[in-house]
């Protein structure tokens, strides 16, 4: 990496497959290794098929088979830092782009992307800056990684202010 990739900013692991985030300052990146029985290969390196400077692609990763998302909070597609998050596929020896998530309801300063999490073909990205309950009550929306469709926007019933709701996210089944 350069210097000022934040190389490891975020990891996941899947396997004998491990994706590392590099937001750094500008044009983010995760790169993807594979454990070939005595040591760990770099096999490729992720970037948004429409990368730009302060997207902070990378910022967040997860990985489940053959399946990698990574946020990237600082996108401007509906409004400085809406945020998205890129889907890469594995073809074979390849890892291809496949999708860009981005919230039905997106607007500006949400940061969604801050958090992702895989489970089979499900996603959860969080957006924890989002305003539905109060001023950054946070939240969360679920996707199919296989035609990047939103399933789900995840409000709690006593959100408020301040909750932050999808600073972190996790998903299993």
């Amino acid at each position: 990496g350069d210097s000022g990739d934040r190389f490891g900013c975020s990891v996941a692991i899947s396997g004998d497959t491990a994706v590392v985030g590099a937001r750094g300052y500008g044009f983010g990146s995760a790169y993807v290794f594979q454990w070939g029985g005595t040591a760990w290969k770099q096999i490729a390196k992720l970037t948004a098929s429409d990368e730009a400077k302060y997207d902070y692609f990378g910022h967040s990763v997860a990985i489940d088979g053959n399946t990698i998302v990574v946020g990237a909070y600082g996108d401007d597609d509906s409004g400085s830092y809406s945020g998205s998050a890129y889907v890469f596929q594995r073809n074979g020896a390849t890892w291809n782009q496949t999708a860009k998530l981005t919230a039905h309801d997106g607007y500006t300063s949400d940061l969604f992307g801050y958090s992702v999490a895989i489970s089979g073909t499900t996603a959860i990205v969080g957006a924890y800056l989002d305003d539905d309950n109060g001023e950054s009550s946070g939240s969360a929306y679920l996707f199919d990684t296989t035609t990047g469709q939103q399933i789900a926007k995840l409000l709690p019933d006593d959100g408020a202010a301040g909750d932050g709701l999808g600073r972190s996210v996790a998903i299993s089944g």
